[in-house]
């Protein structure tokens, strides 16, 4: 007996081959006979109902066991009856025979589950022993392109296959099964085979089912021991085998599984809405925040969650799909967000987890990218709006902080104060736009604390875009959509106030440090560097660059603001600069002049002249934003009856304070007629007013009223009472001055080009005059259209339309009048000189005897002034001599070769650029007939 004993051990020594391993499982997968049978059953069918179903699903009920019993009756043969199985029966029956669960049971399933798995149990030790058996000598340094030799554990690709599918069997029958509800996903809710495979399981025979369970999980753990065994079992079932441990270990003593009847009286639809246990939820938040609070905790815990879906390491064919389901990225947010019980405190857990969660932002990954950018923009959102002082502290201002470093309120070292130190690197800047850009514009979420924390850097990030505009950069767009966003979602004060500090009107709005610049880095991007100090010879330079760039400020805030006119922010731009320009063209000349000098000490009389350059500055730049604004607003700039009435308002309160500085002009009377046009225009039925319409007119009634009592011209004194009354009676009773005054506004030519000519009262030519003036405004410039016009002008029954030529015009002119703006183009003062020269332009084009009597004199001063370095007073002179051209075309064209190849001596080359503008203009205009002009110069016709 003892040799016997000592004969079977040795043989249970002897290393078992992996491919009678591997043949054992499949002939447990493969009955033979039953083989189609069973196969009908393993493919997934949708679910059935009825009587017919019920049938077949019985007998697949009974194709099921009997596919089982005759697996397990085969592999017993096998081993019985064929002596190469010898080895594999004695290693099998050594394993069972250490094993502590019983492997055999009135239950065919568990029967079938516990030989699987023993084998699985043979594949681990045999695979142990040949890997340590395994010697693959010495590589030869003749041949080193072989290949090593490979390990005899290895499985082959149609061998993991074969596992794979043991795996699977052993899984839907040895775990699922006996999941209680809510844990893990049902099984008759996977498959059709998962459906069957719960009908046929019998719970009530031994073992029992957490017996069974146990049984199962930690047989596999054992399994997964091994590398690749462990790799196979975790890549496909680590959930199904992470629920069946946490039932084991913290499922309460009372839970029970549902008997087989008790399932199937519930209802589908419950179960598949049935939430996990309480246990099961408290289970997984503890073991979430213990994670995330250990190193590189919230990418673990979102490649997790995400696992499946594409935010794996190696991606996945379904990433594109998942990255629509933003359902999921908002629930690992939130569960970011919640501070876990385990924390000492809300801010040392958000102090931890806050630097995490910015890193999710920079994945280069683009599947992984998607998905972790969108967890990390919720997470921001809700921990702004749950904890705003938190959030602002580790969050917002590690994004910020590359802006706030060269704020003008920020204090810079002395040892970062040496010019050409770089303060924010390429990476650091581009980094924080793209990040600023993904919390505002994509979150969307206008909060208070995100407001709030964007506010102070506003200001550098408009000059950051204006830097952009120079040259091509990737941060162009995302600065222009961080603006846009910011200033849409602004109260309108506030968004206002940022406006006047991009364009330097309010000093007080945090900028960028004086001693920080600008500069394109080494590889394209843009860096902010200390500047280099400015030598004596360099201030005239550096003064020229201020200059240019102050202009260019200008223009690109116009650029912005034109496309802000649907939420209504551009046209209260305009007109807030529109009444900060009244306060320049009514200003006291007295104000300039300063006391006699012995009155004051050196230092007050330079403060004095600081204050005073200062406000010089401030006027010119609201001079130029109008320029700018009047040239790139479109005709939809208001966008709503309060900006047109606050329009009107403006353009009223600017003439009562002519009127009482004495300041009274040609330009503010039209411009007035023009304003009150409009408010006849909307008085007329051109818009559909409401009641609250209305109460806004009625902001209208004192300065109207003013005007009635205070202004000169009768007209306009007429159409002021008559647009009182029209507005206090809600247009119930409308004068005939303001139907016709609304007419004459919008008058239009019909399709021939032809106008009718009726007897024109003074009233009637005032207004026309106005509307002129108004078209010529829209179309060089001065002002922008306010988007409220009507197809066709509205007609009161009983008036007609009137409507005048232009050479009937002649005549209004007095000779007075002309000197006037004579005198006034040559004025020092820029507005005052280029509105006179808009007027003789006007008078040209409106065939004015007596301008035209004097055409050689005005060319003469429209010349001159193309030497103005304005650029408001030489655009007006070219448009001057450009519309003298077109009356005397004969006359005007040689004298303007003759200054045209003077110039090339006598004036710089920009005047010279600026007549050679004025040709091209001409040239146009006339077509082919300036080839008939006959220029007599040198002896020969060009």
């Amino acid at each position: 007996m003892a040799a016997s004993g000592q004969a079977v051990g040795n043989e249970a020594q002897e290393i078992c081959s992996l491919d009678r391993i591997l043949e054992a499982l499949k002939l447990l997968l493969s009955p033979g006979a039953s083989v189609f049978q069973a196969q009908a059953v393993l493919l997934p069918q949708p679910l059935t109902t009825g009587s017919g179903s019920s049938s077949l699903q019985v007998t697949k009920h009974d194709v099921l066991l009997a596919t089982l019993k005759a697996n397990l009756f085969a592999l017993e043969d096998k081993f019985l009856k064929d002596p190469q199985w010898k080895k594999l029966k004695l290693l099998r029956d050594q394993i069972a025979d250490k094993a502590e669960w019983p492997q055999n049971s009135v239950d065919v399933t568990w029967s079938f589950t516990s030989q699987t798995l023993l084998l699985l149990l043979c594949l681990k030790e045999t695979m142990i022993r040949l890997a340590a058996n395994f010697n693959p000598g010495k590589p030869n340094p003749r041949t080193p392109e072989v290949a090593p030799a490979l390990s005899p554990d290895a499985l082959s690709i149609s061998q993991q296959k074969t596992v794979q599918f043991v795996l699977q069997f052993v899984v839907t029958l040895g775990i699922c099964p006996y999941l209680m509800p809510g844990v893990g996903v049902p099984l008759r809710y996977r498959t059709e085979f998962g459906a069957v495979v719960q009908d046929v399981v019998c719970l009530d025979a031994a073992p029992d089912a957490t017996r069974r369970l146990y049984t199962s999980c930690r047989t596999l753990l054992n399994v997964a021991q091994h590398t690749s065994l462990g790799s196979l079992i975790f890549c496909h079932h680590f959930g199904d085998i992470a629920a069946g441990l946490c039932q084991l270990g913290f499922c309460p003593t009372k839970s029970k599984l549902l008997t087989p009847a008790e399932e199937s009286c519930t209802d589908v639809k419950t179960q598949l809405r049935s939430r996990a246990p309480a246990w099961l939820r408290r289970l997984c938040g503890q073991l979430l925040s213990e994670r995330l609070m250990r190193p590189n905790g919230v990418q673990a815990v979102v490649r997790g969650i995400l696992e499946g879906a594409g935010a794996g390491a190696a991606g996945g064919s379904d990433a594109e799909a998942m990255a629509a389901d933003w359902k999921k990225c908002d629930l690992i947010a939130k569960i970011l967000a919640s501070c876990p019980q385990q924390s000492l405190s809300p801010e040392s857990y958000y102090k931890d987890i806050c630097p995490q969660v910015l890193d999710l932002f920079h994945f280069q990954d683009k599947l992984t990218a998607r998905q972790f950018q969108r967890v990390a923009t919720t997470t921001f959102i809700t921990l702004s709006r749950e904890h705003p002082q938190l959030a602002a502290k580790y969050l917002l201002q590690p994004v910020l902080a590359p802006l706030h470093r060269c704020l003008n309120t920020a204090e810079i070292p002395e040892s970062y104060r040496v010019p050409g130190t770089i303060l924010v690197t390429e990476e650091e800047l581009c980094r924080c736009i793209e990040d600023v850009f993904k919390v505002y514009v994509v979150g969307n979420e206008p909060l208070t604390v995100l407001m709030d924390s964007l506010l102070p850097v506003l200001g550098v990030l408009f000059l950051l875009y204006c830097f952009t505009k120079q040259s091509v950069s990737h941060i162009r767009s995302l600065c222009q959509e961080i603006l846009l966003w910011i200033l849409g979602k602004l109260e309108r004060k506030k968004a206002i106030a940022s406006l006047k500090g991009f364009a330097g009107l309010d000093k007080a709005v945090p900028s960028l440090h004086s001693l920080c610049q600008f500069r394109v880095a080494t590889q394209g991007g843009i860096m902010i560097t200390i500047k280099e100090a400015i030598s004596d010879e360099d201030e005239d330079e550096a003064l020229y660059q201020k200059v240019c760039s102050e202009q260019d400020r200008v223009e690109h805030l116009g650029d912005l603001l034109s496309l802000c006119q649907e939420c209504g922010l551009a046209g209260d731009f305009f007109i807030f600069c529109l009444k900060e320009l009244t306060h320049v063209a009514t200003e006291n000349e007295a104000e300039l002049k300063t006391k006699p000098f012995s009155s004051k000490s050196l230092l007050e009389l330079e403060q004095h002249q600081t204050l005073l350059v200062e406000g010089q500055e401030q006027k010119l730049l609201v001079l130029q934003l109008m320029v700018v604004l009047c040239e790139r607003m479109s005709e939809q700039i208001f966008t709503n009856i309060t900006q047109v009435v606050d329009f009107v308002a403006a353009t009223l309160q600017r003439a009562c304070a002519s009127l009482a500085h004495q300041a009274e002009s040609t330009v503010e009377s039209q411009t007035l007629s023009m304003s009150m046009g409009l408010v006849a225009v909307i008085l007329g039925g051109a818009v559909q007013l409401k009641s609250s319409d209305f109460a806004v007119l009625k902001q209208l009634l004192p300065l109207l009223e003013k005007v009635s009592n205070t202004y000169p011209d009768p007209v306009i004194q007429e159409l002021a009472v008559d647009l009182r009354i029209t507005i206090s009676t809600h247009g119930a009773f409308a004068t005939e001055a303001v139907s016709m005054a609304a007419q004459s506004t919008l008058n239009k030519k019909d399709p021939e080009g032809k106008t009718e000519e009726p007897q024109q009262s003074s009233h009637e030519r005032h207004t026309d005059v106005a509307h002129s003036h108004l078209e010529q405004q829209q179309s060089h410039g001065i002002a922008p259209q306010t988007g409220l016009q009507s197809d066709a002008p509205v007609t009161p029954h009983g008036v007609n339309e009137p409507s005048t030529t232009i050479s009937e015009k002649s005549g209004i002119i007095t000779t007075e009048q002309l000197q006037e703006v004579l005198l006034s183009a040559y004025d020092p003062q820029i507005p005052t000189r280029a509105a006179a020269l808009r007027t003789l332009s006007r008078w040209i084009e409106q065939r004015e005897a007596k301008a035209l009597e004097m055409q050689e004199k005005l060319l003469k001063i429209f010349l001159e002034n193309l030497e103005h370095e304005d650029t408001f007073v030489y655009l007006s002179a070219i448009q001057g001599v450009a519309l003298l051209s077109d009356v005397y075309p004969e006359k005007i064209l040689p004298d303007l070769l003759a200054q045209y190849d003077s110039s090339k001596d006598k004036h710089t080359p920009e005047t010279r650029m600026k007549v050679g503008e004025i040709l091209m203009r001409i040239v146009r205009a006339l077509g082919e007939f300036s080839s008939s002009i006959h220029l007599e110069k040198g002896g020969g016709a060009v």
